[in-house]
């Protein structure tokens, strides 16, 4: 029988082969339709989950990873707080501050170094710390400054040295390259040593309300 020999009106009286094939392209479009509304949404959904897995699992094994490590962590915290705490021993009390300043200068006096201006600033107060900056003009050779660094680096306390200018002094003669040093001659040099010091608690407190008030 021919699809234009069927009556679309009266379904029952088509042939049984017929019928079945309605039947089955009724079926595949209700299961078409059911797909499109209510399954493709969740494919997506899960297609989206998927897609955090991988970010997620890498988070898993770097907190895997910290994990098993943490006594190792633990040691470390207790070995960094060992040597802060020998750190903050080499910044010196508010009443040694001016022991250190004469080692400074005695430091330079030892090594053949002549000042002409040693001038401790107003101290700078950080966090915990105080700077403690020291202008300084002195006179000597580059070896006699070469030894007055080696010095201050051997010092028990902590002392750093910055902006360190290097010219010819008064009475020597230019030469041809102004960068080449001459380590006999003397050269006049000028530097900031800068010390430090640990506040005490009453010290921190104000810092920090001063700290505040400015924000």
């Amino acid at each position: 029988m021919n699809l234009n020999e069927l009556d679309f009106e009266n379904i029952g009286s088509w042939p049984i082969g017929a019928r079945l094939v309605a039947v089955f392209i009724i079926f595949a479009a209700v299961l078409g339709g059911g797909y499109y509304y209510f399954t493709q949404d969740k494919i997506a959904e899960l297609e989206a989950v998927k897609s955090k897995e991988e970010p997620l699992k890498q988070e898993f094994r770097q907190k895997q990873g910290k994990a098993a490590n943490l006594e190792a962590y633990k040691l470390q915290m207790v070995e960094m707080e060992k040597r802060f705490g020998s750190m903050l021993r080499q910044l010196p009390q508010k009443t040694e501050v001016a022991d250190l300043l004469v080692e400074i200068s005695q430091t330079g006096l030892s090594n053949n170094l002549e000042f002409s201006l040693f001038k401790p600033s107003g101290e700078v107060r950080k966090e915990f710390y105080a700077e403690l900056p020291v202008n300084i003009e002195v006179t000597g050779t580059y070896h006699d400054f070469g030894g007055f660094a080696t010095g201050i680096a051997a010092l028990p306390r902590i002392v750093t040295i910055h902006e360190v200018e290097m010219l010819p002094g008064k009475n020597a003669q230019a030469k041809d390259d102004p960068l080449e040093i001459d380590e006999d001659k003397k050269l006049s040099i000028t530097l900031i040593a800068k010390t430090y010091r640990y506040l005490d608690q009453d010290e921190i407190t104000s810092t920090k309300k001063k700290t505040r008030r400015r924000r």
